[in-house]
């Protein structure tokens, strides 16, 4: 099981956590929602869980809950820039459909 950052997400990641000026790490999830069934909720994480699964990649630790590990095993979080837009990108492994919206998945 892995999770891992590419160098942008990584380096966003530890200007948000530098700025906020507390917290662990970034915390990745899922949660029922949408037209496809899952979204992800990506925050900020003040503690680790005793059910949280801990990774660590360029610097940067992803905490992962129990239920949300079996969706996300495999994943990459990148950042990216598209124009104007910027924000962070899920490469998921795991994903078989995305809604037109781009706003949920399903496995």
């Amino acid at each position: 099981m892995s999770i891992s950052l590419t160098e942008s997400a990584a380096q966003r990641v530890s200007s948000f956590l530098s700025n906020r000026g507390k917290g662990v790490g970034l915390r990745l999830g899922v949660r029922t929602s949408g037209c496809s069934g899952m979204a992800y909720l990506l925050e900020f994480a003040d503690m680790i869980n005793e059910d949280d699964t801990v990774f660590e990649d360029k610097g940067v630790k992803v905490i992962i809950d129990g239920k949300s590990m079996v969706y996300l095993d495999g994943t990459e979080l990148d950042f990216v820039k598209e124009g104007l837009n910027e924000g962070f990108k899920f490469n998921n492994p795991n994903v078989s459909s995305e809604c037109g919206c781009g706003e949920s998945f399903n496995v």
